[in-house]
C-alpha cells in the first residue's frame, strides 16, 4: 500500500470514529425503546424493571402488589404513539398498552407516559417514570 493510501485510510478512520458520537445517543435511544417495547410485549415484569433507572428504583421500588398485578396480565399490544424531547435532554414517550387479565379474561388498555433520561456515565437510556400505572386503565 502506498504511503498516500495509508494516510488516507488513517485519516478516514479517524474522521469516521469522530462522527460515531454524533448520532450514537439517538441510536441508543431507538434501540432502548425497541428493546423495552419487546420486554413489555412479553410481559416479563423483571425484564421491564431492568430498564428502570437504578437510582429511581432505590428511592421508590415497585411494591409487591404492583409486581403481582403485572404478573396477572398478558400484554396483547404495545404501540409507541408520540415522543417529545424535553428541555432537560430527557424524552417523553406516550405508548398505548393493551392487555388481558389472565384470570378474568377481561381486556383493558392504558396510555403510559414514559420519561427517559440519558446517563452519560453508563452511556445508556434509563426509564425514570416507573411501571405503567394500571389504575389508569380504560
Amino acid at each position: 500500500m502506498s504511503k498516500i493510501v495509508r494516510i488516507a485510510v488513517v485519516a478516514l478512520s479517524a474522521l469516521l470514529s469522530a462522527c460515531g458520537g454524533v448520532g450514537s445517543e439517538k441510536n441508543k435511544m431507538e434501540e432502548t425503546l425497541y428493546l423495552y417495547a419487546g420486554a413489555v410485549r412479553w410481559g416479563e415484569v423483571e425484564q421491564i424493571i431492568a430498564f428502570h433507572d437504578p437510582k429511581v428504583l432505590e428511592e421508590s421500588p415497585p411494591t409487591e402488589l404492583e409486581l403481582e398485578r403485572w404478573r396477572q396480565l398478558r400484554v396483547t399490544g404495545y404501540r409507541s404513539r408520540a415522543r417529545e424531547p424535553q428541555p432537560d435532554g430527557s424524552i417523553v414517550q406516550f405508548a398505548q398498552i393493551e392487555f388481558m387479565n389472565r384470570h378474568t379474561l377481561t381486556t383493558s388498555s392504558l396510555v403510559d407516559r414514559e420519561v427517559w433520561r440519558y446517563d452519560e456515565d453508563a452511556k445508556r437510556w434509563w426509564l425514570v417514570s416507573g411501571l405503567p400505572n394500571l389504575d389508569t386503565r380504560q
